[in-house]
C-alpha cells in the first residue's frame, strides 16, 4: 500500500517507488533496469524512440509491447532502421503487436538516420547523451515525491531536447527526454526510501562515463 512518501511496500517486504510496485509488470523493470546507467547505443536509441511512442499512452502499454517493437525495428539497430523504406512503414502499420501510429513510426526511421550521423560525429550515442548528464551539485539533496513532481523537465533535458531537434530528431520534447534520462541512469530518480536508490547510486559512482 502506498504512503505519502510515494513509496509502496511489496509482497517481498521491500519499499519501492509507487509506480514500480503498482503492477507485477513494473517490478522487474523498476528493480533491474530503471535508473541504472546504460552505455549500449542500441538500448539508448531504443529507449528514446519508445519514450516517443509513449506520448499520449502509459509506459506500461509500451513495456508490454517492447519485445514486439524490438522485432519490428531490427533490435533498434539504427543502422538498419535508417534503411527502412515506405514498404517497411506499411509492414509496421500492419503489425498489431506495436503502436501503429504513422507519425511515430516515421519518426523512428528518421531518428535512426539522425543517430547514424550523430554516431559519426560524437563517436557513439552514449558519448553524446552522457554529455548532458547534470552536474551532481545541481541535483536535489532530498528526493521526495513533491520534489520529483516538480521535475518533469530540467535545464539539461531542455538543452538536450533543443539540440536533438536542431539535428532533425522528432518526438523528443523536454519531458520525453527527461523520462529517457531517468530510465537510462543519467539521473537517479528513485525516491529516498526506495530500496533501489542506494544500489543505483553505487552503480553510477562506479560507472565509467563514455568519452
Amino acid at each position: 500500500m502506498a504512503d505519502e512518501t510515494g513509496l509502496v511496500r511489496g509482497e517481498d517486504g521491500r519499499r519501492r517507488c509507487r509506480w514500480g510496485g503498482s503492477t507485477p509488470d513494473y517490478v522487474p523493470y523498476h528493480d533491474r533496469e530503471w535508473g541504472r546507467p546504460m552505455v549500449d547505443d542500441f538500448r539508448l536509441f531504443e529507449k528514446i524512440c519508445l519514450e516517443g511512442f509513449q506520448s499520449g499512452l502509459s509506459w506500461l502499454t509500451i513495456l508490454r509491447k517492447r519485445e514486439n517493437f524490438r522485432r519490428a525495428f531490427a533490435g533498434f539497430d539504427y543502422h538498419e532502421v535508417a534503411r527502412f523504406k515506405e514498404k517497411d512503414v506499411g509492414r509496421l502499420l500492419a503489425d498489431a503487436g506495436i503502436v501503429r501510429h504513422r507519425g511515430k513510426l516515421e519518426s523512428t526511421i528518421n531518428n535512426a538516420a539522425r543517430a547514424v550521423a550523430l554516431e559519426r560525429e560524437a563517436g557513439s550515442l552514449a558519448a553524446y547523451f552522457w554529455g548532458f548528464e547534470p552536474d551532481p551539485k545541481t541535483r536535489p539533496k532530498t528526493l521526495d515525491l513533491a520534489t520529483l513532481r516538480g521535475m518533469a523537465t530540467t535545464p539539461e533535458s531542455v538543452a538536450l531536447s533543443k539540440d536533438l531537434k536542431k539535428r532533425g530528431w522528432t518526438f523528443v520534447g523536454p519531458t520525453t527526454v527527461y523520462a529517457f534520462m531517468q530510465a537510462m541512469g543519467l539521473v537517479n530518480d528513485h525516491l529516498d526510501g526506495c530500496f533501489c536508490r542506494k544500489g543505483v547510486e553505487a552503480e553510477r559512482a562506479a560507472f565509467r562515463r563514455p568519452l
